[in-house]
């Protein structure tokens, strides 16, 4: 759907659902209007700094972390949203990954996190290749409804494959392909790895290139080394390979030499669906020794019940925690993630206190869910769409919170995913308020739609909601701190810099938190039952539980 039309779309429909006008009730404006910027400055500076370790999951730092979350929640009198508990138990699998026998391929010389990286979600002490045939197979993707198969007529058992990042549509710019520039999640890492075990893989390495991948080699560095979580594998129920790796582009362009291969010629014949995999006539060896520990961290999950139907649930989400600490040449380095995610973990604290500002609860419930682990592949929000404390056909919508904005005041609001779905008409009507207008994300070939909690719903069919941001700054003052901000939050995502700054633009935060509030508020009060838009991935899944 074209934007013109969508922005149509949701003015007839926000006039038709909202044509009376009414709330409901007299105090929302005190509600909306009680966001107190010091005390948000407060939190988020609390919650980043160095007391609490980078929160990283099953650590002091991270009980810290939910200790903080439910003596807050308690204190503004919620309830326990798991039975009689605050928290949701989330099982983790803590594994670190420690080469023993650096990767071989030919005489390439491999340099650990420099320019290559390897890990294994094997619950085995040892793993390895041993002279692992290597196949280029494009892009790696198995997708039936873009009649798009990398693997047809393959055998690649006990083979590493080698796979580039993002997804055809992005690399042709074709809007025909895929979803042309916006990447969809078969350009996921998680699913390149899926799909390679599914298909019986031992081993894979993705080529690493920053505009396709959206960030750059620190991030695989900084977020693929030291300790990596995952869900236990009666929870995951998926396949793994024994060796997931990462590799430089520069490497990567040395590998098809060293194998007689032209990689640019290959990248651009992997465009086409009549791309047939490449055996590359070269193999891998590598050998790594797993730290196995299991592990466990938390969801806090706290509810305001609701006046009329109780059953029925709004929810907002928000992760806590981030990255931990490490240590380089000897030195304490922490991830305070005070951007990614201190701003939604005080964004909720927050949101939850507006609420019961209210003299009255809203006709439905309204749920908040903080989840842990998002930063290690959405473990927590995953857990919980496993095991939901609320059936998902009772989840009117879910309204998530990463990464809020510090960037100023904007005169639109940017929606992750744009035209997914119906809560969209929600979003419109509280974006009225402040006069802004909605808009689409302005890269969706970075994914960011799969890349947050929110997904973990989605793949089960409750309509999410991902907005945040903008594009056109209220004025120019506004401008001059965002262009300043913007370049800060590019430079400093998962790196130790994410760090609390006076200097933000927290109006920003502030007017973010009133409009989520807003949709929550509508979504709360009225007996509708916003769907996904026809022809999104979701939508039959929605539609199938709504049924029961």
């Amino acid at each position: 759907m074209k934007t013109n039309n969508k922005k149509i779309l949701i003015s007839v429909l926000t006039s038709l659902i909202f044509s009376a006008g009414s709330f409901g009730h007299d105090d929302f404006d005190d509600a909306y209007n009680s966001f107190n910027l010091k005390e948000i400055k407060s939190d988020v500076k609390l919650i980043s700094s160095d007391k609490f370790a980078g929160r990283e999951p099953a650590t002091a730092g991270g009980k810290m972390t939910t200790d903080l979350l439910v003596k807050k929640f308690k204190s503004l009198g919620l309830k326990p949203g798991n039975g009689d508990s605050y928290l949701q138990k989330v099982p983790m699998v803590t594994i670190v990954s420690q080469t023993t026998s650096k990767l071989k391929i030919a005489d390439i010389e491999f340099t650990d996190l420099k320019n290559v990286v390897a890990t294994s979600r094997q619950t085995k002490k040892n793993v390895s290749l041993d002279k692992s045939e290597l196949v280029f197979v494009g892009y790696g993707i198995n997708a039936p409804e873009y009649q798009w198969n990398d693997y047809e007529g393959l055998d690649v058992k006990g083979k590493t494959v080698v796979v580039l990042v993002n997804d055809p549509g992005y690399g042709s710019q074709d809007p025909n392909l895929f979803e042309g520039n916006t990447m969809t999640y078969y350009g996921r890492w998680i699913y390149k790895y899926e799909e390679a075990a599914r298909q019986g893989a031992a081993g894979a390495i993705i080529i690493h290139e920053t505009k396709p991948a959206s960030y750059g080699w620190n991030v695989i560095e900084s977020s693929w080394s030291g300790a990596q979580y995952h869900l236990p594998a009666k929870e995951v129920n998926e396949p793994a390979i024994d060796v997931e790796m990462w590799i430089s582009i520069d490497k990567a362009i040395e590998l098809f030499k060293t194998a007689g291969q032209n990689f640019a010629y290959l990248k651009k014949k992997a465009l086409s669906r009549k791309f047939k995999v490449v055996p590359l006539n070269l193999t891998a060896s590598i050998s790594l020794e797993n730290k196995i520990e299991a592990s466990f961290s938390n969801n806090i999950i706290v509810t305001i019940p609701g006046e009329v139907a109780s059953d029925e649930h709004v929810l907002y989400m928000a992760h806590w925690d981030h990255l931990g600490s490490t240590i380089v040449n000897g030195k304490k380095e922490i991830y305070n993630g005070a951007h990614d995610n201190a701003t939604g973990v005080a964004g909720i604290m927050h949101m939850a206190k507006a609420y019961k500002k209210l003299k009255h609860n809203s006709k439905r419930s309204v749920t908040f869910v903080a989840v842990t682990a998002e930063e290690q592949g959405r473990l927590g929000s995953r857990y919980f769409a496993n095991h939901p404390t609320i059936p998902l056909n009772k989840i009117v919508g879910l309204v998530n919170m990463d990464s809020l904005d510090i960037t100023g005041l904007k005169k639109d609001i940017t929606v992750t995913g744009f035209g997914k779905s119906q809560l969209e008409d929600y979003l419109a009507k509280a974006a009225s308020r402040q006069n802004r207008t909605l808009i689409s994300e302005q890269t969706p070939e970075r994914g960011y739609y799969y890349r947050s909690d929110h997904f973990s719903l989605a793949k089960k069919g409750v309509p999410a909601l991902s907005a945040g941001g903008g594009s056109i700054f209220l004025n120019e003052e506004q401008a001059k701190i965002g262009e300043k901000v913007k370049a800060l939050v590019a430079k400093c995502y998962h790196q130790t810099c994410d760090e609390y700054n006076e200097g933000w633009g927290w109006e920003g935060m502030v007017a973010e938190l009133q409009l989520l509030f807003e949709v929550g508020y509508l979504l709360g009060n009225t007996s509708d039952w916003p769907n996904w838009n026809k022809g999104t991935e979701f939508k039959a899944l929605r539609d199938q539980m709504m049924k029961k």
